[in-house]
């Protein structure tokens, strides 16, 4: 704060430095304040003066911000007394303005209210400039000015004054600073091709920027009802349900609806909200509307396709099963092998239902998988199968070499080992071994094994998948209890 008893700064004597830091305070929204309304009445009761003034000066005329025992009239800066004391050091004492040279001849001097005692205490900015005075006058001159106590008294309540002024300032500095902020987040908003909107707790909607005028023509919502308007009658109901759960959990929302258009057509759009605590009672809510209906019907188009895809290759195997068994009744010496095809295409059909083509996942579960390949091999109690472990999902391109995978270790077992004997039992263990997946394939109470002279069709089928198309390893061990296979599957192998 610029000191009571040093001179306003020379930098700031041009008027267009000082009017600009005038027009910073705001003295229009400053006028009537009542702490300096309390001001002026104790400086005109403190030195005994009829009249008592907070005066600032403008470019041609004076303000009163607060005054005791005065109208505030239009009065010359020329003739003013309080521009007069603003440009000197510390207080300004006149005991009679007829006997001083630089004011007697001002108009406020010469005519009414011809003032004939002045004691003013400048105004100075932080920055330095000469606003105006703490004044207290008298239609009588006084000889003997203020009394010590009235001077400091007087000082004090110019300090009080600057004090206010300053916070005035610092609040509409601080407002404009929100208000822009406020314009350039709007600006930012609006330029965005999402339709944003904010809600109070509720919800009670208050926000949305200019894209839902472009997109909707409709009035804003103020509540959830009000959404009746410009959703699709077929959507409306299962996304309010949904919305509905969200705002109770006070938890994230997200659906997929129809948008009523300007001209009255219907785009799907995506729906996002967040809340900003946990709390139903007081969360607000912040949300986003993002255009989605060419990929929508993209989607649409592609689920079609894939429908077909599947309806088409499920008949390619009956196709070929069917071929093969056709040629194999005329030729007994393959007719062990055929079987054996038809059966591992038989698997490939069931791993394409669990996958389908262009990415649509009915089921990405490897336990549900084991679960639909091994069901023939299961009996009637189910026990002769288990599956235990961690579980992973698994992409369309692994769904192939998985099925052909366990297909011919179930067919071997049926054929040589547990499954060969009514008592025979198989566990199948999964683990997670970090950056790759690890799957026991355990053998009991089957007939006795030992490893093969020679590698068969379906061990190297076994090999081919897992190695070539899984880049995995596997490990057989022919124990006395059974057949113990250990594979380890790289997991990016099992995202594709």
């Amino acid at each position: 704060m610029w000191p009571n008893d040093l001179p306003a700064s020379k930098e700031y004597f041009e008027e267009e430095a000082r009017l600009a830091v005038l027009k910073n305070i705001g003295i229009d929204t400053l006028k009537g304040d009542p702490e300096l309304q309390a001001v002026a009445r104790f400086a005109a009761l403190l030195c005994e003066t009829p009249v008592s003034l907070v005066n600032v000066i403008g470019e041609a005329d004076q303000h009163f911000l607060a005054s005791f025992g005065a109208e505030e009239g239009k009065v010359d800066r020329k003739d003013n007394l309080c521009a007069y004391a603003m440009y000197r050091k510390g207080p300004v004492i006149i005991p009679n303005t007829l006997e001083h040279d630089d004011v007697q001849e001002y108009a406020v001097v010469q005519s009414d209210p011809k003032v004939r005692f002045y004691a003013g205490i400048p105004l100075v900015s932080a920055e330095g400039a000469p606003l105006g005075a703490v004044c207290v006058s008298d239609t009588k001159p006084r000889p003997d000015g203020l009394n010590p106590i009235q001077l400091e008294g007087l000082k004090m309540l110019a300090t009080t004054t600057k004090r206010r002024m300053a916070a005035h300032r610092e609040s509409l500095e601080t407002i404009e600073a929100a208000k822009q902020r406020e314009a350039t987040m709007q600006l930012f908003a609006d330029s965005i091709p999402d339709i944003a909107w904010s809600a109070g707790p509720g919800p009670s909607f208050r926000y949305f920027n200019a894209r839902w005028e472009d997109v909707t023509g409709a009035p804003k919502p103020v509540d959830v009802d009000g959404w009746r308007a410009v959703i699709h009658p077929d959507d409306y109901e299962a996304s309010l349900e949904k919305f509905g759960s969200a705002i109770q959990r006070a938890s994230d929302f997200e659906d997929k609806w129809r948008l009523r258009q300007k001209d009255g057509s219907y785009r799907w759009v995506l729906s996002r909200a967040v809340p900003s605590g946990n709390d139903p009672a007081t969360a607000d809510w912040f949300g986003t509307i993002t255009d989605i209906d060419e990929g929508h019907k993209l989607s649409e188009s592609r689920d079609l396709l894939a429908r077909e895809l599947t309806h088409r290759i499920k008949n390619i195997f009956a196709v070929v099963s069917g071929l093969v068994s056709l040629r194999a009744r005329s030729k007994p010496e393959v007719e062990g092998f055929a079987d054996e095809l038809i059966e591992a295409i038989r698997a490939l059909g069931k791993a394409q239902d669990f996958v389908k083509p262009l990415g649509q996942v009915k089921s990405d579960n490897l336990a549900e998988l084991l679960e639909a390949l091994m069901a023939p091999y299961r009996g009637t109690d189910g026990a002769r199968i288990s599956v235990s472990g961690d579980d992973f999902a698994f992409g369309q391109s692994a769904s192939t070499p998985l099925a052909l995978i366990f297909h011919e270790l179930a067919t071997n077992s049926a054929k040589y080992g547990a499954f060969s004997e009514a008592d025979g039992k198989i566990s199948i263990r999964i683990d997670d071994r970090g950056d790759a997946i690890g799957i026991g394939w355990h053998e009991s109470g089957g007939p006795p094994v030992s490893e093969p002279s020679e590698e068969g069709f379906g061990t190297r089928l076994v090999n081919m998948s897992l190695r070539h198309q899984l880049g995995g390893t596997i490990e057989h061990r022919w124990e006395k209890s059974g057949l113990q296979v250990d594979m380890s599957i790289p997991k990016d192998a099992l995202d594709h």
